[in-house]
């Protein structure tokens, strides 16, 4: 339960001002992809911020890790509202996101070390409905307060709820009573993501997320510029529903997990990557349901590729598995800020058809490195 909540509090202000770039962008005066960086530097600052704060719960205890990672990240999201320019927020939501690296690092190591074998699996499923929801609370709190009020009261109603569920995290997570400190020197540390690395499949799996993930956000980071602008010109607290195609993702994650079990993990990662493909190009068709349709599809897809991907990054692991699983969340975070900006170029150069192919490219790219270099379990 307090997992559920603080996997809310992250995942809510992380991509919170997504529904708000139209607004932002124009409130700024900047570009699309200009305000696309609202996003991109926050999971930026979290790409960075996951491996630091792997290691700094091994030393001070996971609780306590991620109790001032939240915090911190509170007070970073209050100073971008407070900032006088867009520069100075874009700051500050780095660093908020670097604060919020703190809660993936250490979110299943708690869990594990704190719950029983037998309900582990729930707890884990607990925790990632959390990140779900968070994500998805996010997006539908700010966008329609932002459309009446401005962008700014947009996040800081996000913040606000944010901080509630800190609280509630801080009345309810159990005291740790199986952790044991444990401090690794620099040249162990980099021993160990050193010999992930050298693994071709882990590289794969590593890049799988970093191209699907970066077109996933694009996608949803520019499908708000898409439905605002002519033949549909929507008003944004309409358009922030497209966000509850996350829906999708929630019910086809756990699937996948049984259905790698029955058919083997590769086949269910192509597999997912197919779907999102076809939900990708379904967008292309200039009409609304079908747009809607596409991103359902998409979603759905996406997270069963990634509920495979995550899931394998830590059988595979020859150095480590956390530390395989924190450089996962490095390449899927670091793939959704830089073509989360990027997607914005190509919507500038070319529409919404420039987003998509660059999208269609990635996933393709991913897709052909799986079959051409994972082996089959």
């Amino acid at each position: 339960m307090a997992l559920f909540f603080i996997g809310v509090a992250t995942f809510a202000q992380l991509y919170s001002p997504q529904g708000l770039l139209p607004v932002i962008a124009s409130d700024q005066g900047v570009s699309a992809d200009q305000a696309a960086l609202m996003v991109s530097m926050a999971t930026l600052g979290l790409a960075l911020g996951v491996i630091p704060w792997s290691y700094l719960g091994d030393a001070y205890g996971r609780k306590k890790a991620m109790l001032w990672a939240v915090i911190l990240a509170c007070l970073f999201a209050a100073l971008t509202i407070l900032m006088p320019t867009f520069p100075l927020a874009l700051m500050m939501r780095f660093f908020e996101g670097l604060m919020l690296g703190g809660v993936p690092a250490l979110a299943v190591a708690y869990l594990s070390e704190e719950v029983s074998p037998r309900a582990a699996a729930v707890a884990a499923g607990t925790y990632i409905s959390g990140t779900t929801v968070g994500g998805l609370t996010g997006r539908i709190i700010a966008a329609p307060v932002g459309d009446q009020l401005g962008w700014k009261p947009g996040l800081l109603a996000v913040t606000g709820l944010a901080v509630v569920c800190v609280l509630i995290f801080v009345l309810t997570a159990p005291r740790a009573r199986n952790f044991t400190p444990g401090r690794s020197t620099f040249r162990y540390a980099a021993g160990q993501l050193v010999g992930n690395l050298r693994s071709s499949g882990l590289r794969v799996i590593y890049l799988q997320g970093f191209l699907t993930m970066g077109g996933f956000v694009a996608m949803y980071n520019f499908m708000t510029f898409h439905l605002a602008d002519p033949p549909f010109g929507l008003p944004l607290g309409l358009i922030s529903l497209i966000f509850l195609a996350y829906v999708a993702g929630t019910l086809s994650a756990p699937r996948a997990g049984v259905l790698a079990a029955r058919l083997g993990r590769k086949q269910v990662l192509i597999g997912g990557n197919l779907v999102m493909l076809c939900g990708v190009v379904l967008t292309l068709v200039p009409h609304l349901w079908a747009i809607i349709l596409g991103m359902v599809v998409m979603t759905g897809g996406f997270f069963a590729s990634h509920a495979v991907a995550s899931g394998w990054s830590g059988a595979l692991a020859v150095a480590g598995r956390a530390q395989s699983a924190s450089l996962y969340n490095v390449g899927y975070y670091g793939g959704s800020s830089l073509f989360g900006y990027l997607g914005g170029t190509f919507f500038a150069a070319s529409g919404w058809l420039g987003t998509v192919g660059m999208v269609v490219g990635l996933t393709v790219v991913a897709t052909v490195l799986v079959s051409a270099v994972l082996p089959r379990e």
